[in-house]
């Protein structure tokens, strides 16, 4: 694999890449560049974290190093998101989920380095220049930085201003050059890409996933059920909550389900060298074989396609990924007790 296809890999299904060039340079200085992916084990994971995790797949294949970091501590920064007696127990959980994701997105889930931020944030040099950095940022940047990520308010606790500061030296702490997340981080690698330099470290290459539209319209919401599929789901459930998604007809822009397809889907289909059936009467056109994700928007766009079609074979192909990961977690009910006590002691 040359360069171009190695960058190609690292580029493809992002909502944003700073910079291509950056990913082109790195693969020509180095034959296994790093990169990190940091997740704060606050709520239960859902389909939106595989749409995001799936990407390491891409990593790996790539010939990167990829490290997941359980953000233990930011995660009771954040407004207290897990109680801090919670915290191993959930970050247990998130390491299960997260090896089921990348397993079911056909990687190899040994090749990934798990640390945990209390593995490194309690100790010297890290919490030295993180004291730095607080001497040298402002109030109104930190908040700028982690405005689509902390809980916002008007009177913020100090701990949600650290943590942006926490997360952009994570890059450094963790030698990665390249920081990837969701496109609602953006701004607090745009600050570690400020800062780093002067602490005497590389500007990070970052690279951003598509936050995903939620079933019931609008952006996707952790707090409501109807809004997400979550890695538990049975196939029942993810067939019930597909089949009241909000999905207009020939209306691309905002389709939840249209964007399951295109970036969880047709990514691990392609994988599997499989491709997707919708099936229909002959009296409606018989059955149509998709065999990646752009012929299917422009069916739908045009109306060929329509989503009382689509609906039962993207909830069929969504609860078949998902399946190697319900079937993980279901197996050890510890995990979800210890670490959701309030929902499933």
């Amino acid at each position: 694999m040359d360069t171009a296809e190695r960058a190609e890999l690292v580029a493809r299904y992002t909502e944003e890449v700073i910079t291509e060039e950056e990913v082109h340079d790195l693969f020509e200085a180095e034959e296994t560049p790093h990169a990190y992916i940091g997740y704060a084990p606050t709520g239960e994971m859902h389909i939106g974290h595989f749409t995001t995790m799936r990407k390491l797949a891409d990593f790996l294949r790539a010939g990167m190093e990829v490290t997941v970091l359980v953000a233990d501590l930011h995660a009771h920064l954040d407004d207290e998101k897990s109680p801090f007696e919670l915290l191993d127990a959930r970050s247990e959980y998130y390491q299960e989920a997260i090896l089921g994701m990348i397993e079911a997105a056909g990687a190899d889930p040994e090749q990934v380095n798990f640390v945990r931020g209390t593995d490194y944030q309690l100790e010297e040099p890290y919490t030295l220049e993180l004291y730095r950095m607080m001497a040298e940022t402002t109030l109104s940047r930190a908040q700028r930085a982690g405005s689509e990520v902390v809980r916002q308010s008007e009177n913020p606790k100090l701990g949600g201003l650290i943590y942006t500061l926490m997360q952009s030296l994570d890059v450094a702490a963790l030698d990665a050059d390249i920081a990837y997340g969701g496109i609602d981080q953006r701004g607090i690698y745009m600050l570690a890409r400020e800062i780093l330099p002067s602490h005497g470290y590389s500007k990070p290459t970052c690279v951003f996933a598509p936050l995903l539209s939620g079933l019931t319209g609008g952006k996707m919401s952790a707090s409501d059920d109807n809004s997400k599929v979550n890695l538990t789901d049975s196939g029942d459930v993810v067939g019930e909550k597909i089949h009241q998604a909000y999905c207009p007809v020939g209306e691309v822009e905002d389709n939840g389900v249209l964007e399951y397809l295109e970036f969880l889907v047709f990514p691990i289909l392609e994988v599997r060298d499989e491709s997707l059936v919708v099936e229909r009467s002959e009296e409606h056109g018989g059955d149509l074989v998709y065999e990646d994700y752009a012929p299917l928007e422009a069916d739908y766009a045009s109306g060929e396609l329509h989503p009382a079609d689509l609906k039962p074979a993207a909830a069929a192909a969504i609860s078949e990924v998902i399946d190697p990961i319900r079937d993980r977690l279901l197996a050890k009910p510890e995990l979800l007790a210890e670490a959701y006590p309030d929902d499933y002691a």
